[in-house]
């Protein structure tokens, strides 16, 4: 019984390790988000850590038009973002979980 206890908490030690390890692979992990006229771009992480920013002359004309754009976008973006990195880890979490009955 001692035994099987610890080969889980080895088990629940090692699937820590792998989330972390996902963590940061998914810094690489680059979203690209464009409105659909193509004139504001972003780009972030899985992580959902902002990268980068293009936005074309005309938008910087208009205030309110400028910030709309900013807001759907980045949402649009975010929401790529988190769906990837709630899947990414959920899959290792899951591969590492140990076998435990009644759960």
């Amino acid at each position: 019984m001692f035994g099987d206890m610890m080969g889980m908490m080895n088990k629940l030690k090692e699937a820590q390790k792998k989330v972390e390890a996902t963590k940061e692979r998914l810094h690489t992990v680059m979203i690209d988000e464009s409105s659909s006229d193509d004139k504001l771009k972003v780009t972030l992480t899985a992580n959902r850590t902002i990268k980068s920013i293009t936005i074309d002359e005309s938008l910087l004309e208009d205030k309110e038009m400028l910030e709309d754009y900013l807001i759907l976008t980045l949402n649009k973006a975010i929401d790529k973002a988190t769906k990837i990195n709630e899947a990414e880890l959920a899959a290792v979490a899951k591969e590492g979980m140990p076998n435990i009955p009644g759960l």
